[in-house]
């Protein structure tokens, strides 16, 4: 007969190899491995903006990712991009046994452009630089940092389960992110047998809060289109025309301004989402929303009434004008009348609204104002459409204990990012739950000179990464039906 105190000497047993795993993940951190690692896939420019930078962008897959996921058993295959030759894609598996259970992770490799000359004194976009708590360079937030804590932190889980992890791991990387993901629906669509899994964890995007673990299980989705009054070829002098000639920037700034409040809040009734969820409004309303030192204040008075700003930054639909012309520069403008005005919007949307009814909304709702002169249409060819797991899903629960377990404090669940991710390629292409498990937060300056990943966040990271990789393997991860 067992001794009575066995069942507890394998829990605790099992706990202690686990916080072992946790240890060496932190430990990779500590000692400067992270570092090392770190340099040399900052070092490579892959920026997929900049059509001379493709030679970067093989190098970082199959120079850099392809060889350090072969010595950790995976299988790796590089495949071509059907749509965008340029950005192609990195698919690797550790099969164990197709009983197990099967996780997918995702990153991607490539970079906005560099900017160089713009950043603070002495830093070189590809070069890693720790400046205090700061790790500088192109691509520490967004996205080589966050894919590489995930697959260090699975590196070192591994040699603590003596190279066996219970469970099987595939990996997608792609490289053309920054440049709307081209290919990567179609990719996953062929291969949609292939990349399946019971779930996809990975990491992209801010905290809620720079000292808060965050969860989310999906994201607004954006969709850019361009209002344009076009009344006549070229500008005509104002002394000359001024009074008798309609002025297409005129036009344009009041059916801009028909488009919303003039605090932001949307005034097309196809545009407006559907009142929040109870469950919806209790999950937003837990979070705080910082961008941590540095980041802009928040206007409450902007956008929807009678909502936070939680609900309001992830929970609901924004429009946004990004850039307006009228075909003159501001620091040099002529005493002409515009014959033509352009403006480009966007509308980050969540997952109940019909983005396809968009176009046709605005259409309708800028005849309604008397515009007839102005031309709504889609400026980029796709959508990013909007996803959300619910919080109460069986994974999120597996993955919030997992965390909690690990750093002795809850994550914040947040439903949706503000942002926009390609999550709808796993969650509805490939159907799968989607958990992502953000190591940036909303100050990081990515897409910007000077972006930055925080040590403290990036260690941290490796050390719930490790304890997630490691209750993977364990009896009471809840594997999709």
């Amino acid at each position: 007969m067992p001794h009575p105190s066995a069942p507890d000497s394998q829990t605790s047993d099992a706990q202690a190899r686990r916080q072992k795993a946790i240890r060496a993940a932190t430990d990779y951190f500590d000692r400067g491995d992270f570092l090392v690692d770190f340099t040399r896939r900052i070092a490579i420019p892959s920026s997929s903006q900049d059509p001379e930078r493709q030679p970067a962008l093989d190098a970082y897959l199959g120079d850099e990712m392809k060889p350090y996921l072969e010595a950790l058993g995976f299988s790796v295959t590089l495949l071509p991009n059907p749509v965008r030759a340029a950005c192609p894609f990195l698919f690797a598996e550790r099969l164990e046994d197709q009983a197990l259970p099967t996780v997918l992770t995702y990153g991607h490799a490539d970079t906005v452009q560099g900017m160089e000359g713009r950043w603070l004194d002495g830093l070189d976009p590809w070069r890693l630089e720790q400046r205090g708590e700061r790790l500088y360079g192109r691509g520490t937030a967004d996205n080589k940092g966050q894919h590489s804590i995930n697959l260090a932190a699975l590196a070192e889980v591994l040699k603590q389960r003596d190279g066996k992890l219970g469970y099987n791991v595939k990996v997608l990387l792609e490289s053309g992110e920054e440049v709307g993901s081209p290919g990567l629906r179609e990719v996953a669509a062929a291969q949609r047998a292939r990349f399946a899994a019971d779930l996809l964890l990975a990491s992209d995007g801010p905290r809620v809060d720079p000292n808060q673990p965050t969860l989310y299980m999906g994201s607004r989705g954006a969709y850019n289109f361009s209002l344009t009054v076009k009344l006549r070829d070229g500008a005509h002098h104002s002394g000359n025309w001024g009074g008798v000639l309609a002025n297409a920037g005129t036009r344009l700034v009041h059916a801009l301004a028909s488009l919303t409040s003039a605090t932001g809040a949307i005034a097309i009734p196809g545009l407006r989402n559907k009142p929040l969820s109870n469950s919806l409004t209790d999950a937003y309303r837990k979070l705080k929303v910082s961008g941590g030192v540095g980041a802009p204040e928040i206007d409450d008075a902007w956008g929807e009434p009678n909502l936070s700003a939680p609900e309001r930054l992830y929970g609901w639909n924004t429009l946004e004008i990004l850039a307006y012309n009228t075909g003159g520069d501001v620091n040099r403008a002529i005493n002409a009348i515009p014959g033509e005005a352009k403006a480009v919007c966007q509308l980050r949307f969540t997952p109940d609204t019909n983005w396809q009814e968009i176009i046709p909304s605005v259409a309708q709702h800028l005849a309604a104002q008397g515009f007839d002169d102005v031309t709504v249409a889609p400026d980029r060819n796709t959508a990013m459409p909007a996803t959300r797991l619910p919080t109460d899903h069986p994974m999120v629960s597996w993955a919030a204990r997992s965390v909690a377990t690990t750093l002795g404090a809850a994550p914040a669940l947040l439903p949706n990012l503000g942002g926009t991710i390609p999550n709808d390629v796993f969650a509805e292409i490939i159907g799968m739950p989607t958990i992502w498990v953000p190591h940036s937060y909303s100050g990081c300056q990515q897409h910007a000179p000077n972006e930055h990943l925080l040590a403290p966040v990036a260690r941290q990271g490796l050390a719930l990464m490790a304890g997630l990789w490691w209750d993977l393997g364990e009896a009471d991860f809840p594997r999709a039906a």
